[in-house]
């Protein structure tokens, strides 16, 4: 992230305004370490597809955070959607560099036992949304090769993984190993079938799939390319995610 935006209080800042402008409504989740805890919803009247995403829940990885600023200064969070963000979930760990927060906590690794403020914050707030038709959760990975991508779909939904990995291609390269993370992966997927029950250690992506919604996607982005290429793949693939379901 750049100098300036790495502190969570100009890019809360700047995402708030800009999310003001656009129709969003800022809700405060809770505070930790003096920095606000934020979501913002834009609730267009009528039956349309329920849209949640998130990103910073790691504080070494900027480009998830300015990825949906440029989708927001784009225009992209439009009226084909009922629309759930949390840009920053991790403001003391973004300050830090660290993937963890100021307590040492790995937040995406704290939402079935959870001992830190932001992912108790987080599920408060999480309780009291609808379900959701659609969740990203925005990554990247120090040790991955391209980008890569996770898809939770237990109920066999329409994929849009293949073609998040086409647009993405043009701007990334995809890690086409056979093994990532400790998965099997397929040209660029890793299609978990785990039973959350049997973890004893959560993802928010795993609480989501629990509680809030049966199809969802993990992008992943390495973390040694360059931050804009970062960027821009992961528009590239959370347009097509979107698109995919607002289109049907």
């Amino acid at each position: 992230m750049q100098t300036a935006e790495r502190d969570p209080a100009v890019f809360l800042a700047k995402f708030s305004s800009l999310a003001r402008e656009k129709g969003f409504r800022a809700e405060t989740m809770g505070e930790v370490q003096g920095y606000p805890l934020l979501a913002f919803t834009k609730r267009t009247p009528g039956v349309l597809p329920r849209i949640y995403l998130s990103a910073g829940i790691h504080g070494d990885e900027p480009a998830p955070p300015l990825a949906l600023l440029r989708l927001l200064e784009e225009g992209f969070f439009d009226r084909r959607a009922v629309w759930f963000l949390c840009p920053m979930l991790n403001p003391t760990g973004m300050v830090k560099g660290t993937r963890e927060n100021f307590a040492g906590i790995d937040l995406n690794r704290d939402y079935r036992n959870t001992r830190s403020i932001e992912v108790s914050a987080h599920i408060r707030w999480l309780q009291n949304q609808p379900s959701f038709d659609l969740t990203c959760c925005v990554h990247e990975d120090w040790e991955a090769k391209g980008f890569y991508l996770y898809e939770i779909n237990p109920q066999g939904r329409i994929s849009s993984a293949e073609a998040m990995l086409v647009a993405v291609a043009n701007h990334c390269l995809i890690d086409a190993s056979e093994r990532i993370d400790d998965w099997d992966a397929k040209g660029g997927i890793i299609r978990p079938t785990v039973d959350p029950a049997t973890r004893e250690l959560w993802a928010e992506a795993l609480y989501l799939r629990q509680n809030h919604a049966q199809l969802g996607y993990t992008t992943e982005t390495p973390s040694s390319f360059p931050l804009e290429q970062r960027i821009a793949a992961h528009r590239a693939a959370l347009q097509v995610a979107v698109e995919a379901v607002v289109g049907r």
